[in-house]
């Protein structure tokens, strides 16, 4: 099973010392061993950036932070079956300024693709370059942020794209089981667009978040407890927090499991919204 991770900040310097608090709380690693298809998206002022990282790479929580600040990160792993091409199948898809991520299968994709791919228009099926179910979620996804007028609108609130995310995992679903699939489909989807942070849970396969408050330790930075505010750094590591998402962890401790088929909407104040069907 792939991994997911998506982390939104209030402070976009610190997105290095928020992964660094996670080690040993979150892996990179899924079930089925080294990923050979992994990528992050971040942010960088007006631009979204994707870095795709050598299959033999040797990742850290750390070293997924990029090199510039960033308000949101998105990060993703796989292992892609032979004849598939990473270049064009690795996650995490952008589409303007989104994001978008998945974690698990849609069953019988084959059979449903064709049908699926009549449902998107024209201007969004031109982006689709991959084969993989994963990448026409993204654009049944967008076609609904398009329908509603506000795709590109950074005033979106998080509760509606949350809630077109949900709608899109579930109508999905439906398609599968009236093909007559065998097994329950895993629709995992996080998205961000830099403002926002959602995610929805559809299937057996677990998909956690936390909240990281403020702190007057950072191993990264140098800063310990007692260090007077005048001291660099010392206000915006006490006054920043962060939410992160995540599928896989080490320690479950202080993270809340989402209930299968309900979502989660994280808006730019970081205000944490739980969304039922």
């Amino acid at each position: 099973m792939s991994v997911v991770l998506a982390v939104l900040t209030s402070d976009p310097n610190l997105v290095r010392c928020e992964l660094h608090r996670l080690e040993g709380q979150v892996s990179l690693q899924g079930e089925e061993g080294r990923s050979n298809a992994v990528g992050i998206g971040a942010y960088a002022q007006d631009d979204v950036l994707l870095r795709r990282f050598p299959r033999d790479a040797d990742l850290t929580l750390e070293s997924l932070a990029p090199p510039h600040e960033t308000d949101a990160l998105l990060f993703h792993g796989r292992r892609l079956p032979v004849g598939l091409s990473l270049e064009e199948n690795t996650q995490p898809f952008r589409s303007r300024r989104w994001l978008f991520a998945h974690q698990g299968s849609l069953q019988d994709f084959a059979t449903l693709r064709a049908g699926l791919l009549e449902q998107v228009p024209d201007f969004l099926k031109r982006q689709i370059r991959g084969e993989t179910d994963s990448e026409v979620a993204f654009a049944l996804f967008l076609k609904r942020l398009w329908e509603s007028g506000h795709s590109d609108d950074p005033r979106l609130p998080a509760e509606v794209a949350g809630r077109m995310l949900a709608d899109t995992a579930r109508a999905l679903s439906k398609a599968s089981a009236q093909a007559g699939a065998a097994l329950t489909s895993t629709l995992n989807f996080v998205a961000t667009n830099g403002y926002m942070l959602v995610a929805t849970r559809l299937g057996a396969q677990p998909l956690y978040y936390t909240r990281l408050e403020g702190t007057d330790r950072c191993e990264v930075c140098g800063i310990s407890p007692g260090m007077p505010d005048t001291q660099p750094g010392v206000v915006a590591h006490r006054r920043n927090h962060s939410v992160v998402v995540a599928s896989h962890l080490k320690r479950p401790a202080g993270w809340v499991e989402l209930t299968e088929g309900t979502s989660l909407a994280v808006d730019l104040e970081l205000r944490v919204r739980h969304l039922t069907p």
